[in-house]
């Protein structure tokens, strides 16, 4: 596959929608006009960061800038290609995939405009993800303090969860056998500590018999790990 291969499907794409398109006009891979609107089309094998710089450079000139690329299926049901695909929107660029006949058919390739180049509604792009923000908040709060080092990729990250199961090993662990009610007694969250120690996420706890639990060797370990925390 050569970006020379993208091009005939992608001008007659735009010849179809009434534009004049010209190939290869000042660095540009495709250009074209209507009237005095004046649309850019950038041309490449893999959607990377490196066409995203071209084609936000080309807005400057452009009424309307596109990249346009292969139609590969799997790459595109990666979570990288969805963040991409987000990116362009952000940016307003438009997205135009080539799809390509995987047999040799005489089928001709067929431009699909994945994304259209329209202004990026922010407002609207915050509701969609309001869950995914109610859960930073929520995940903020639920924590004690700052104990993580930003940036860490090797090194567990002290949730709001291992939080409160570390409190529990605490408890365990200086008191011996307790039950699900005396822990709550004791400081632990009267909401989540039962679901902590039946799901056992961790390999921390052990149930001694109906509610009451015990800590287990890797639990011990766990308290060593986060001493300091």
């Amino acid at each position: 596959m050569r970006e020379t291969d993208l091009y005939e499907p992608v001008r007659d794409w735009l010849t179809e929608a009434g534009w004049h398109v010209r190939g290869e006009v000042k660095g540009c891979d495709i250009a074209a006009l209507n009237g005095e609107r004046l649309v850019l089309v950038e041309l490449k094998t893999v959607l990377n960061f490196d066409v995203v710089l071209q084609a936000t450079d080309r807005q400057r000139a452009g009424d309307i800038v596109y990249v346009a690329v292969p139609a590969k299926l799997r790459s595109m049901a990666r979570k990288r290609w969805k963040r991409v695909v987000h990116l362009l929107k952000r940016l307003e660029l438009g997205l135009l995939l080539v799809h390509f006949s995987t047999r040799d058919c005489g089928v001709p390739p067929r431009v699909e405009e994945a994304i259209p180049p329209i202004p990026f509604d922010r407002m609207q792009s915050r509701s969609v993800a309001r869950k995914r923000r109610e859960a930073l908040v929520k995940e903020f709060h639920g924590r004690s303090g700052d104990h993580n080092r930003g940036g860490s990729v090797r090194h567990p990250i002290l949730t709001a969860y291992r939080e409160q199961a570390l409190f529990i090993a605490r408890l365990l662990h200086e008191h011996g056998d307790l039950s699900t009610r005396t822990l709550r007694a004791m400081g632990a969250d009267g909401a989540k500590t039962r679901a902590i120690l039946a799901d056992n996420h961790y390999g921390w706890f052990e149930r001694v018999s109906m509610g009451v639990y015990r800590l287990t060797d890797t639990g011990r370990k766990a308290l060593e790990q986060f001493i300091s925390v």
